[in-house]
């Protein structure tokens, strides 16, 4: 029996797809990360900051415990504190340390501005050329997620730096081609999970009865 496309794991669908396959394709160009975008750190807070209300921060954990290919909200909040580091809108953010490799092997757009990022975060701000959302989807499938997950480094904390991240290549298509790319595969986001609230409604439901 064929699988409900959202049973698939989005990478293992991901993966097979950043390849052109045909030779209708348009031309796919080859670039290393570390020559189409800037590279920085996040600074500080840990989730002993965390608070009921205050200034919205993205901490590490959050890509592997909630993961999103686009961040729009955040529901983490800290005391401001000096010299913290603050999205512009756009960035792409990639753990720099957590238990697994495949658990630090992804990233994740930070869509609005004004929201801090915590330290353990690789922040990517990609050049005009590139779409910011293309490229977390990019770095959290098929080859170069695998690769990542090789460069990953430690035991029982596992670290990935921005030298790591730099050195990987990957395919990209036109800017529109990108944009066309991501947009799709938010739908197929948005079909995961509408897929996974069916499944998980009639359990609530007996949990009420009991």
């Amino acid at each position: 029996m064929q699988n409900h496309p959202a049973d698939q794991e989005p990478r293992c669908v991901l993966g097979s797809f950043f390849a052109p396959k045909s030779q209708n394709t348009p031309t796919w160009e080859q670039r290393k990360l570390g020559e189409i975008a800037v590279f920085s750190k996040g600074v500080g807070y840990s989730k002993n900051d965390l608070c009921e209300e205050g200034t919205p921060i993205i901490l590490y954990g959050r890509l592997y415990t909630k993961y999103e290919t686009c961040i729009f909200d955040v529901d983490t909040f800290v005391k401001e504190k000096a010299g913290g580091v603050y999205s512009k809108g756009g960035e792409v953010i990639v753990p720099a340390s957590g238990e697994t490799a495949e658990d630090i092997s992804i990233a994740s757009v930070v869509v609005k501005p004004g929201i801090l990022l915590g330290g353990d975060l690789n922040i990517v701000s990609p050049t005009a050329e590139y779409d910011s959302a293309f490229l977390a989807l990019t770095i959290s499938s098929g080859a170069t997620h695998k690769y990542l997950s090789s460069l990953a480094q430690g035991k029982s904390v596992v670290h990935l730096h921005n030298a790591d991240i730099q050195s990987v290549s990957a395919k990209f298509p036109t800017k529109r081609e990108q944009e066309k790319i991501h947009l799709l595969f938010g739908k197929i986001d948005t079909l995961i999970t509408l897929h996974q609230r069916e499944h998980i409604k009639p359990i609530l439901e007996v949990k009420r009865v009991k």
